[in-house]
């Protein structure tokens, strides 16, 4: 602007020089009060932008007091403007805990000069339902002198990405919880306190649908009232039941925005009304077919419906809730089927194993007596030869209602096997007379005639008895007795029932017993081994054998392994079996070896038995030792079961083998039992999974989740994993994007002989 006031009053003579001095200063006033002008815009201008930014932004001075802070810091903070947060401190806003500690750092990085940058905060502000997280930096704020005047606070709410964090670990510790198969009620409080963490006044609550399907009953609800709870548990289904209830019947998401005004309610208004909910909405947990299991319900006091994200959440509960329902009713299902008879639904000898010792012992504390009866039909076999199997089957159904029928319901009665029953009368006063009588009527009970579809059947029965504590002790020792009086009844011209007489001789005349036959083949050179590769899942590679013992019955022909391990478990000569199977697999091991082929690691099963054996360590190396195999070339698997039933000797047991040098696995993870405790607790080296998941695999979504968290855990605890009864292309492929690493099964090879293992070696890969 001077220039050109120059160029415009140099053609004008007229003015005096002190006259365009006047005017220059004039204009270069008017230039300065533009600028000045022009600079407060921007300072607005500025100041607008900072006030609307959703971060927190805040300057404090040397005693932490507010100096300046932005609308939004003002606003959360309680004060209807950002002038009103001038000269206030934390003290002034917070609770004292939370102010010392804000107070604590601001001084330490006025102190120090050094940033505190992104540090996570968590925040209780005023009027707020639930606490808040943040991400705040404070740098230290210098004046021209390089002075530290104060600092500048910068702080970003980040509650969304933790609630999404927290959501993604709370769905992580499910399905270990599932995987380690956790009782469902701690499953399911934990799915519901995943969801409300994510919520704000909301109640979640998980009803479960019995085995009728007509009642819901409670599952999980850690926040509901306890009393509201306790009111609708075992409410029935049906088509105007609240919102749980009605979901259930029609098999869809019932929303109730009032439940004051909603004809669904109408019969439950008053139970509710104390309570203060206004809305519920319930969905119901179904199985990958649709099969309802029960329901997952969010109660609010407000009405209201859903938002989208409240939808979001049910669905992913229900979902994880479908899985660990389902799990456990699987779990349940195959416990049932391990210690049940599948015909006649009785317990089995598994079942009896287990039960038994508990009765014993319970007996032995209250002085009372226990009673078992060995039944065996006389002349089953004639009905079986006579009229076929399904006849037979027919009337072994209709001989255990029978005997159901003809006990109380403290009794047993449990199928040992073909047509062989125990009955266990229980809970008897050490005087009880009244035993032969009731047992009299169970044996005219069992001998009436069957009539079935193809006619009448006549089947009697010789039942051998032995009691607690006169003719045993142990649960062993009465059930052989019972056993001996039973042949004796049999030798008395059976339809009898014989007392045992306290002599311990075996009857005479019985033909060669089973056992005796199993003893044979042991020493005798009836058994051998066939192999099953085991192979890496990407790249085919053959990595490794297990052991897996046969039986060449010189009459019978090839007898299958489950016809004679229970046998041989339930006698004792597992012993010595596992001892043969244990040596014969290191001297092939070490044959192949001199063959020139690629050493591969054994894998050979331990029974409870020989894990119980105290000398079980020094076999194992003396087998080493006399094939001379190295010892890392051996593995041995055992079970769960078999660690946990004496965890702190069966510790003890582990680490004598690993420092041999041996590998050990836990065999069948997965089939029902199998926890983490037994993966964190002892040293393995390699987890199998049982085949009863990997069959299911990859349309069953319970067990692509149950699967894939298994191997992550077992990842994570260094342990490899082995999935055994691959049989199709499918689960090959579902298993090597799961990253197990190991597989078996018939997709690669059956179970083949020595010299068969040598040409699958020679080739490389199967």
């Amino acid at each position: 602007m001077p220039e050109l006031s120059a160029r415009r009053w140099e053609s004008t003579d007229a003015l005096t020089a002190e006259t365009r001095r006047i005017v220059a200063a004039t204009e270069a006033m008017m230039a300065s009060t533009a600028h000045h002008l022009s600079e407060g815009i921007e300072n607005l201008r500025l100041k607008a932008i900072v006030h609307e930014l959703p971060d927190f932004l805040y300057v404090k001075d040397r005693d932490s007091r507010f100096v300046f802070a932005n609308a939004i810091t003002a606003s959360c903070l309680g004060l209807k403007s950002a002038a009103e947060i001038t000269g206030k401190r934390d003290f002034d806003l917070f609770d004292f805990e939370t102010a010392r500690r804000h107070f604590d750092i601001e001084q330490q990085i006025m102190a120090t000069g050094e940033a505190r940058i992104d540090m996570e905060e968590t925040i209780a502000l005023p009027g707020a339902a639930k606490p808040i997280y943040r991400l705040t930096s404070k740098i230290p704020l210098r004046n021209d002198r390089g002075e530290i005047v104060g600092l500048i606070g910068v702080s970003r709410d980040i509650t969304e990405r933790k609630l999404q964090e927290d959501l993604y670990r709370g769905q992580a510790n499910l399905l270990e919880m599932i995987a380690r198969n956790e009782p469902l009620p701690m499953i399911l409080e934990a799915l519901v306190l995943m969801i409300e963490a994510q919520l704000t006044g909301i109640d979640g609550s998980v009803l479960l649908l019995d085995g009728e399907g007509t009642r819901l009953y409670h599952g999980a609800a850690p926040n509901l009232p306890g009393g509201y709870s306790r009111l609708i548990d075992g409410v029935t289904i049906g088509p105007k039941v609240g919102s749980c209830g009605t979901a259930v019947w029609r098999g869809q998401t019932v929303i109730v925005e009032d439940v004051m005004s909603d004809p669904l309610w109408e019969d439950f208004r008053a139970l509710v009304a104390p309570f203060g909910f206004r809305s519920c909405w319930s969905t119901p947990i179904a199985t990958s077919k649709n099969n309802v299991l029960g329901t997952f319900a969010l109660y609010s006091k407000e009405v209201r419906r859903p938002s989208e994200h409240e939808t979001k959440l049910v669905a992913l509960a229900t979902h994880i809730a479908g899985i660990a329902i389902e799990r456990k009713r699987v779990d349940d299902r195959i416990h049932f089927m391990a210690h049940h008879d599948d015909l006649t639904g009785l317990p089995n000898r598994a079942f009896l194993k287990e039960r038994l010792a508990n009765i014993l012992d319970q007996a032995r504390r209250n002085n009372r007596k226990v009673t078992v009866a060995y039944i065996d039909l006389d002349n089953f076999k004639d009905v079986n030869d006579g009229r076929g199997h399904a006849a037979g089957d027919e009337v072994l159904k209709e001989i255990a209602v029978r005997m159901v029928n003809s006990v109380r319901a403290s009794d047993m009665v449990v199928r040992l096997g073909g047509d062989e029953f125990l009955v266990v009368l229980v809970h008897q006063s050490s005087h009880d007379a009244g035993i032969m009588r009731r047992l009299r009527e169970l044996q005219k009970a069992i001998n009436r005639p069957v009539h079935g579809e193809e006619g009448e059947f006549i089947v009697t029965s010789s039942i051998g008895v032995a009691s607690f504590p006169f003719d045993g002790v142990t649960s062993e020792e009465l059930l052989a007795n019972a056993d001996r009086a039973m042949y004796r009844a049999k030798e008395l011209g059976r339809s009898t029932l014989q007392y045992h007489d306290g002599v311990g001789s075996t009857p005479v005349g019985m033909p060669l017993s089973e056992r005796e036959e199993l003893h044979q083949a042991i020493t005798g050179n009836q058994l051998f081994l066939e192999y099953q590769p085991q192979v890496d899942v990407a790249t085919g590679r053959i990595t490794g054998l297990e052991a897996l013992v046969r039986w060449n019955h010189p009459a019978k022909g090839r007898v299958p392994p489950v016809n004679f391990i229970p046998l041989a478990e339930e006698t004792g000569l597992i012993v010595p079996l596992g001892l043969w199977v244990l040596n014969e697999a290191c001297r092939q091991a070490r044959r192949w070896q001199d063959m020139g082929l690629t050493p591969m690691t054994i894998a050979v099963n331990v029974s409870a038995k020989q894990f119980a054996d105290p000398d079980f360590t020094a076999h194992v190396a003396e087998a080493l030792e006399r094939h001379g195999l190295q010892s890392h070339w051996l593995e041995l698997e055992v079970t769960e079961s078999v660690v946990m039933h004496d965890a702190e000797r069966a510790l003890a047991m582990m680490e004598s083998l690993r420092a041999l040098g041996v590998r050990l696995s836990i065999d069948d993870f997965g089939s029902g039992y199998s926890s983490l405790a037994a993966l964190k607790t002892f040293p393995f080296d390699r987890l199998k999974m049982d085949r009863s998941l990997v069959e299911a695999l990859p349309g069953d979504k319970t067990a692509v989740a149950i699967v894939s968290a298994v191997i992550s855990l077992a990842q994570t605890l260094k342990l490899s994993v082995l999935a055994e009864g691959v049989e199709t292309d499918a689960q090959l492929d579902f298993l090597r994007q799961a990253r197990c690493e190991e597989a078996q099964g018939y997709r690669f090879s059956k179970p083949v002989s020595p010299d068969e293992i040598a040409a699958l070696l020679k080739a490389g890969n199967l």
